[in-house]
């Protein structure tokens, strides 16, 4: 689902206009009773609509398939998440459609099919990595809060044994607690007083007491299995906190057609270009 919009930008939109060009078959259709107006409307109305039902179709299939592989996913390959984003629900027909018309704009430019393809592709590809990177993330004003430390939250919590070591090695994952599925766009561990001490996949060494209290020796020996729960307990006693800025997985559906209209629009008004240039330029 990821590359389908992009196969359709290049093999369906690139030489849709472009090869009747090269060819020089255009002027002939012109010449009859078909207006160019109406000879591209025909030619990007039947061919766009074919290329949106079928990413259609495909992310349906996707979607209820990977349902029970989406809902038990581990932190950062959530529905939420850039890479599973695009690839389900309702967004790969917004990015065929603009695929599509992307193709056939840069083909009535470059007016050559290989460069129209290649030119097509770049476009493409750099917008899909610019709008989860830039824009997405502020479609709606994400949310900023700050968390206890706890299973959810904490992937790696290490405490030297024997009392050695000047703390516990925290690494924090890409989840907020309460709130499953969620984009987590930053994550920081912050002491009492809000300082950062090192963001989300850094490991950071709190500086808890590992000779005595829930931390120490004996209390690690006499809690056993608990005692990890403990121990963050005491981190969390002292002021450390997550801190962290994202999307509640609440706004999957709002993203999807916000996204999805995003590029539509982008699609209609590359579709207005190609109209002008054809009535104006082309010949």
């Amino acid at each position: 689902m990821l590359v389908l919009p992009a196969l359709v930008g290049l093999f369906w939109g690139a030489p849709l206009i472009t090869r009747e060009l090269e060819s020089g078959t255009h002027l002939l259709v012109w010449n009859q009773s078909i207006t160019r107006t109406r000879w591209l409307a025909v030619k990007i109305g039947i061919v766009g609509l074919a290329a949106v039902a079928a990413a259609g179709l495909c992310s349906l299939a996707v979607t209820w398939w990977s349902g029970p592989l989406d809902r038990s996913a581990a932190p950062g390959f959530g529905l939420m998440d850039p890479l599973v984003f695009g690839a389900r629900g309702v967004v790969p027909m917004g990015y065929a459609a603009f695929a599509f018309v992307l193709g056939v704009t840069v083909g009535m430019l470059v007016r050559r099919t290989l460069p129209a393809m290649a030119v097509t592709l770049a476009v493409f590809a750099a917008l899909q990595i610019a709008v989860p990177l830039l824009v997405r993330p502020h479609l709606l004003p994400p949310v900023s809060a700050s968390f206890e430390l706890g299973r959810d939250n904490v992937g790696d919590f290490l405490v030297p044994g024997g009392g050695a070591g000047p703390g516990a090695h925290v690494m924090l994952t890409p989840a907020i607690p309460g709130h499953p599925g969620a984009w987590v766009l930053s994550g920081e561990l912050v002491d009492g007083s809000g300082r950062v001490l090192g963001d989300e996949g850094a490991g950071v060494l709190v500086p808890v007491s590992l000779t005595s209290g829930p931390c120490g020796p004996s209390a690690m020996r006499e809690q056993a299995e608990g005692a990890m729960s403990a121990c963050l307990a005491e981190v969390n006693r002292l002021g450390y906190r997550q801190r962290a800025v994202y999307q509640p997985f609440e706004r999957f559906w709002p993203f999807q057609w916000i996204e999805t209209g995003l590029y539509v629009l982008l699609a209609l008004g590359l579709t207005a270009f190609c109209f002008d240039r054809l009535r104006r330029r082309l010949s």
